[in-house]
């Protein structure tokens, strides 16, 4: 999963730590919100996605603080709910449009275009970020 945090704290000038946690953050709603079949293959392909999945994501556990405790509550909130995630982390709308399009990509490396293409068109809104 280095190789991916790295990358996107590189190309969108972000510190790893706060590129972990978002990379983590998105495949984790991509995990919750994605057709089920496609998103597992495209997290098994990337080395470490599981592990920073489990650990971002929030779900089933204590760890996703009032915001995410409020959008689970509201049923996901969908894109724009993982928008304002990521602005919480003061993340702007640039940044998170390039962190989105630098996973993708990265996705598309590892798990194939037809695999990635199929998580992306599942969820609604996603294709206008990616």
């Amino acid at each position: 999963m280095s190789e991916l945090v790295t990358r996107v704290a590189e190309n969108v000038g972000i510190e790893s730590a706060t590129a972990e946690k978002a990379v983590g953050m998105i495949l984790g709603f991509l995990q919750r919100e994605a057709a089920e079949g496609p998103v597992a293959r495209m997290i098994e392909a990337i080395p470490g996605a599981p592990e920073l999945v489990a650990q971002y994501n929030g779900e089933g556990s204590n760890g996703g603080g009032l915001l995410g405790g409020l959008m689970s509550a509201i049923g996901g909130g969908g894109v724009m709910a993982l928008g304002q995630q990521l602005m919480s982390q003061g993340l702007g709308m640039g940044e998170i449009t390039s962190l989105a399009k630098e996973t993708i990509a990265f996705a598309k490396e590892k798990a194939g275009d037809e695999v990635v293409d199929e998580v992306v068109a599942s969820v609604p809104g996603l294709s206008q970020f990616v």
